[in-house]
């Protein structure tokens, strides 16, 4: 174990871990001193039950991780603040899915353009100030007066994974233009995972991510984050994704890979890491 970094893993309780999550937790803890935090922002998705099993299985993987555990829930306050100190570089926003698809459709044909969130916000509401927030409005960051408030044109970071002697790199109008006025709170949450994330890797002094390739390109959200709000930024390894039989990346809803379910079935810890490539 390479104790000089500080690496995590954080899983959400809203479903059972699967191989994808054993692997992810062991590359975490292979790589440095390990944490465990638990995302449960998301509380209409969240189950003791599943944090319970969390916290079984990967202890019996092998893991082990300092107590008590950091979890989002319990750490509204320090979301709030960042957001407040946000407040002139974001705006509401009023609209659902369906009027981002519909603002997105009117004028063009053919694939729609989406980044790590899904469809790519058009800035409908981006006229909008915080006095003309309603109750179900969620936060976005104006990327554009962002990077004009930092005076930066790109955004560049190096992956120990993928191309760890070049640079993965967006101008401003690449951002812009692929990823576009993310949210920082949704509606009931107080937060997003974006901002969450980013407010908790400098709390817990995490000075390596390690997590899915999948999550690539919110790493340069973070990254603008980070400059923001004045943090440290981490190094990065962004890991292979564990992918089912037909070449589809896991997901919870896939219970047939389900830790527990091998475990019930007689497996060992050993078993995982074979058939994970570890």
């Amino acid at each position: 174990m390479a104790g000089g970094e500080l690496t995590r893993f954080a899983p959400s309780p809203t479903g059972l871990l699967h191989l994808g999550h054993a692997f992810s937790a062991l590359i975490a803890a292979t790589h440095g001193r390990f944490h465990l935090r638990i995302e449960d922002i998301d509380r209409d998705r969240c189950r003791p039950e599943f944090e319970t099993a969390i916290f079984e299985d990967l202890a019996w993987l092998g893991l082990d991780w300092p107590r008590p555990v950091m979890r989002q829930s319990d750490r509204l306050p320090a979301y709030q603040q960042a957001l407040d100190r946000l407040a002139a570089l974001t705006y509401p926003c009023r609209c659902r899915r369906a009027d981002i698809r519909a603002a997105l459709s009117a004028p063009q044909e053919g694939a729609l353009p989406a980044g790590p969130d899904g469809l790519i916000y058009p800035g409908t509401c981006r006229h909008r100030g915080h006095d003309q927030a309603g109750p179900d409005d969620v936060i976005r960051l104006d990327a554009a007066r962002a990077f004009a408030a930092l005076g930066l044109d790109r955004i560049a970071f190096r992956d120990q994974a993928t191309q760890p002697d070049r640079d993965h790199a967006l101008t401003a109008t690449e951002f812009t233009a692929t990823i576009g006025d993310v949210i920082l709170s949704r509606r009931g949450m107080g937060t997003s995972y974006h901002l969450a994330v980013v407010i908790d890797d400098a709390a817990q002094g995490i000075t390596l991510v390690t997590r899915g390739r999948d999550l690539l390109q919110a790493t340069f959200i973070h990254i603008l984050l980070q400059r923001l709000l004045d943090l440290p930024t981490p190094r990065y390894l962004h890991h292979r994704l564990i992918r089912d039989d037909a070449g589809k990346r896991l997901a919870k809803r896939d219970d047939a890979r389900a830790l527990r379910h091998y475990r019930e079935a007689g497996a060992t810890p050993d078993d995982i890491r074979r058939m994970i490539g570890l």
